[in-house]
């Protein structure tokens, strides 16, 4: 009778056991969708462009078309004169953009923090600039600093702060700050959205706590609102910078890099080599001397940032 017991357990066992490695296969199931697409339209690319950086290939003189081994990076390295200007221009759009939408992006969040009328009506009028396009973006901009018809030139001749039109996106001073402006305008929302998003999960008893201790307003920010959005300000200053890095609709539709190339960041130059250049080799290899660049300054960035520790 036991023996029966005995045995009759382990069929059951066993019917489990094989029963659990079939369910095992379930989430793999489930996943493979994703993963596949991934696979086609990430890694595939990656590698794509990672094999084209090692070769001569220029639609324009395909007889010139083979293995380049490193001639394209050391060309980079050596001979390539706006590879430097570009990586400047690159980091001066970046640091301008990410610590202005910061900023700004921290005292709307602030502001729509508060309880008043209406305020998610103001949230969502707030977040429109985000959802609209780049290229919608690039053309209302376009039209504002238009020289014969836009509102900028409108504005500072009846305030008589200057005496002509200007064309702002025609001249090298004034370009990089134009571009800068409007980018600004679109990027704001962003850091506003998610910034508001951390704030109102912070408990509001630490608030209650320091205004009892007689904490001022500043003090609240300086030491419990700023520390409570550390991990998410190291999160979206990364995610945005990388996002400025690779910017090109805005650039490309605004001013196209120019004037004089007082605009030509790295991605502008990558899109003029590979795409109006047509020489997809070399610009793979400006590519992937990018996703380095970016790779090491996100790694250095976490590090110092304590990203892991918060």
């Amino acid at each position: 009778m036991e023996q029966t017991i005995n045995t009759s357990k382990k069929v059951n066992v066993g019917t489990q056991s094989k029963k659990k490695k079939k369910m095992n296969w379930v989430p793999y199931a489930l996943i493979a969708p994703t993963l596949i697409m991934i696979a086609a339209f990430l890694f595939y690319p990656m590698l794509t462009v990672f094999y084209y950086s090692f070769q001569h290939y220029d639609i324009s003189a395909p007889f010139y078309d083979g293995f380049a081994g490193l001639d394209n990076y050391i060309q980079i390295f050596t001979n390539d004169k706006m590879f430097l200007p570009a990586l400047a221009n690159s980091a001066k759009w970046v640091l301008s953009q990410v610590s202005l939408q910061l900023i700004f992006g921290l005292g709307f969040a602030l502001l729509l923090n508060q309880t008043f009328k209406l305020r998610g009506l103001v949230r969502a009028v707030a977040f429109i600039p985000w959802a609209i396009s780049g290229v919608l973006t690039s053309v209302m901009w376009m039209l504002m600093y238009n020289e014969h018809m836009g509102v900028f030139n409108d504005i500072l001749m009846r305030l008589g702060i200057i005496d002509r039109p200007v064309a702002f996106l025609a001249s090298t001073t004034s370009a990089f700050i134009a571009v800068v402006i409007a980018e600004l305008w679109r990027g704001i929302p962003f850091f506003a959205v998610t910034l508001l998003a951390s704030l109102q999960s912070i408990p509001e008893d630490l608030y209650e706590a320091a205004r009892v201790d007689g904490a001022s307003r500043s003090q609240q920010l300086f030491y419990i609102t700023l520390p409570q959005l550390k991990r998410t300000i190291v999160l979206t200053t990364l995610l945005r910078s990388v996002w400025e890095f690779n910017n090109v609709d805005l650039l490309y539709n605004l001013t196209g890099g120019g004037p004089a190339d007082s605009t030509m960041t790295y991605a502008m130059y990558i899109a003029n080599t590979a795409v109006h250049g047509t020489n997809f080799g070399y610009g793979s290899a400006l590519t992937i001397v990018a996703f380095v660049i970016l790779t090491v300054i996100a790694a250095i960035y976490l590090k110092i940032s304590k990203f892991e520790e918060a």
